[in-house]
């Protein structure tokens, strides 16, 4: 996969776990699984504004390009 997610990577950072940040962005552990594990097709740019957000941190610290 070219995308890699480093939800897990910010969340160690903010050291905060993931069951907190999915109450406070107001999903499920479970989708917020699917994002984490890069297994979601696509993400809504209201569910990363709020990632962002709680995790003061920019899309591109969630998001990264890695070449195949």
């Amino acid at each position: 996969m070219a995308i890699v997610v480093n939800i897990d990577v910010m969340l160690a950072k903010r050291k905060m776990q993931s069951k907190e940040l999915a109450e406070l962005i107001g999903i499920t552990q479970g989708n917020l699984s699917v994002l984490k594990t890069g297994k979601a097709k696509g993400i809504r740019f209201e569910t990363l504004q709020a990632i962002c957000t709680v995790l003061e941190c920019q899309p591109g610290d969630i998001l990264e390009f890695v070449p195949d």
